[in-house]
């Protein structure tokens, strides 16, 4: 089996925290996103936005596309109109040769708003999640049919954060929805990485390897402090920095024989953090971690 390894420009260009990554283009980021190894780049928001731009942009960098973040709005929106919404982007993504749509639920999350604590993010009971589930189950299956698998990202400050949340919406939707792990996000919410990952490896579709750093984590839930707030002072961080096993996660891969992309998304304050020398120690361990477990890495 085989994977690729994509990254997110967020390290670079942060589209919730534009003033914290002022430093920095988005022509850095591909560039160096390139010269580490990286073959694929999540769509930024600081990308050229119609098609035919957007691949020359890609183009000139020799990257890919990994996929992209889409803000759903179906808890709010009935499935009309979410698919009237999404359409442009599910055309964009399969000229591109995209892998997947990145779904996360942003009718009234808390993860943009800096005043707001995450603890305090809204909450569906399992009831309520099933309902949800259902029409998520309809939006993927339409998306499919169209050519464009969509993987759902737990987040946190959402309505889908928590390992019990995630439990629930794949218990309540179809195989026509599959999940986008996200490692990090995962065990900030509170939820243990490899209980949840063997529970739902036959729905997973993409993964994010996405590093915490426990104590930041600590001091953000004890004191209320924000989403935001949380990445200003350095709760994410790059594979192998933090303390998260992705030995056990690459083996858990290659025993699932996962053939997708594994997709670097951390974060973190430039000034503290410096993207190409993090990307790139995060990017070495993969390849680290992906070897022991007999995974091979296509450059």
């Amino acid at each position: 089996m085989s994977v690729k390894v994509g990254i997110s420009p967020i390290a670079w260009q942060n589209d919730d925290l534009p003033d914290l990554t002022a430093d920095y283009t988005m022509e850095q980021a591909l560039e160096e996103s390139r010269a580490i190894g990286y073959t694929g780049v999540e769509r930024g928001q600081r990308m050229p936005h119609d098609t035919k731009g957007l691949r020359a942009y890609l183009d000139k960098y020799d990257i890919g596309l990994c996929g992209g973040w889409y803000s759903g709005t179906l808890l709010m929106n009935d499935l009309d109109q979410e698919r009237e919404q999404m359409s442009a982007q599910i055309e964009q993504f399969k000229a591109l040769g995209s892998p997947c749509i990145v779904y996360g639920e942003c009718s009234n999350t808390v993860q943009g708003q800096i005043d707001i604590p995450v603890n305090n993010r809204p909450t569906l009971n399992k009831d309520e999640i099933a309902v949800y589930a259902q029409k998520l189950s309809e939006l993927a299956k339409w998306s499919l049919d169209q050519g464009m698998p969509v993987v759902y990202h737990h987040h946190m400050g959402a309505v889908i954060e928590a390992e019990d949340d995630v439990n629930w919406l794949m218990e309540g939707s179809s195989d026509d929805l599959q999940l986008c792990f996200d490692t990090g996000h995962m065990l900030f919410g509170g939820g243990d990485v490899m209980r949840a990952m063997n529970a739902w490896a036959h729905r997973i579709g993409h993964v994010h390897f996405k590093d915490i750093r426990p104590e930041v984590v600590k001091d953000v839930r004890e004191n209320n402090k924000s989403f935001l707030d949380a990445v200003i002072a350095g709760a994410f961080t790059v594979p192998g920095d933090g303390c998260i096993d992705f030995q056990a996660v690459a083996n858990k891969l290659k025993d699932m024989n996962y053939s997708g992309w594994i997709v670097v998304e951390a974060e973190q304050d430039p000034a503290k953090a410096n993207p190409f020398t993090y990307s790139k120690k995060g990017y070495d361990h993969i390849l680290d971690v992906c070897k022991t477990a007999k995974i091979d890495v296509i450059s």
